[in-house]
């Protein structure tokens, strides 16, 4: 796994998991953190895919359902932006927020934790630094 810098965005893929999910997680993440600007242009497919060195292909689909999320928009001639919409990316940002939450809740679950264990490991340890 290799960290790699392409227009102003970090990758790191691990070619043990599915790419296109890689780099969709990980622009959705960028945009959600506010990493990339809104209205902000982003690498072609072909130029992302050649850094990353995966197929136009993989870029192509992450592409689209950034589209379909309504976290970028194409302009015939011109590239993909993010997009200038503030409460798509609003959105996105608490769908992932959400998903993190339920993924934590769901580990501790499994390895036993109680609600009130959790609500009581979060409250000594929200008072520590991160």
């Amino acid at each position: 796994m290799n960290d790699v810098m392409v227009g102003g965005m970090r990758f790191t893929l691990d070619l043990s998991k599915p790419l296109y999910e890689q780099v969709l997680n990980q622009i959705r993440s960028s945009i959600a953190k506010g990493e990339i600007a809104l209205g902000e242009k982003i690498p072609s497919v072909r130029e992302l895919a050649q850094s990353l060195k995966i197929t136009p292909n993989t870029v192509m689909r992450a592409y689209q359902e950034l589209e379909r999320d309504q976290l970028t928009e194409t302009r015939r001639g011109q590239g993909t932006f993010i997009t200038s919409n503030a409460e798509a990316v609003v959105s996105i940002r608490t769908s992932l927020a959400e998903e993190a939450i339920q993924e934590f809740l769901t580990k501790m679950y499994s390895i036993g934790y109680t609600l009130d264990d959790i609500q009581n490991l979060l409250n000594h340890e929200g008072g520590k630094e991160v």
